[in-house]
């Protein structure tokens, strides 16, 4: 298990921590073969951190090495289901040389590293859909194809909402303090 994913996951909204932590253990247990892992890139993310990603190719254009920044997102801090524990992105690690160290991110969706017929990508989104889950690669507005959100009906807007009203909890992980909505 990547320790790096466990951490994300436990950041996630109790209503949907175990069904994912399943999930993720199951593809990586059954779906995929030993050539990929599967992990998580992004679970919960600050109204800060939102913030940040939305000013790439906005108002931050270039990152540390000069490479010009392109838009990643459209939401703004407190507009992304990430903001409510309620979101995840995926990376396919892939070990090119056979050496057991998964070294090369992936985010192709039609390539079957492990041979089995299958996109591997694809395994992964329909397992993710098969608990419940939306796949941001049907998304309308932005194609997001490494996002999955379990938002039980509502919208960013009606979980924010929510935060304002106070309807939420706050649970200590690992030392550090997240709040959750009333779901």
């Amino acid at each position: 298990m990547d320790k790096q994913t466990i951490d994300k996951i436990a950041t996630l909204h109790p209503k949907i921590r175990q069904r994912v932590l399943d999930a993720y253990t199951y593809i990586n247990n059954k779906l995929l073969g030993k050539g990929v892992r599967l992990r998580f890139a992004y679970t919960t993310r600050t109204n800060e951190e939102q913030n940040e990603l939305y000013a790439q190719g906005r108002t931050k254009l270039f990152d540390s090495k000069g490479k010009r920044l392109g838009k990643v997102t459209n939401a703004k801090g407190g507009e992304s289901i990430h903001n409510y524990h309620l979101a995840w992105d995926i990376v396919l690690l892939i070990n090119k040389n056979g050496d057991g160290v998964f070294e090369e991110a992936s985010w192709n969706t039609i390539l079957d590293f492990d041979k089995d017929g299958k996109a591997d990508w694809m395994e992964c989104v329909e397992h993710f859909k098969s608990i419940g889950s939306t796949w941001g690669g049907n998304f309308k507005s932005i194609v997001d194809k490494p996002h999955f959100e379990m938002t039980f009906g509502h919208s960013w807007r009606t979980l924010k909402q929510m935060v304002e009203n106070g309807n939420t909890f706050t649970e200590t992980i690992n030392g550090k303090n997240y709040t959750y909505v009333k779901l």
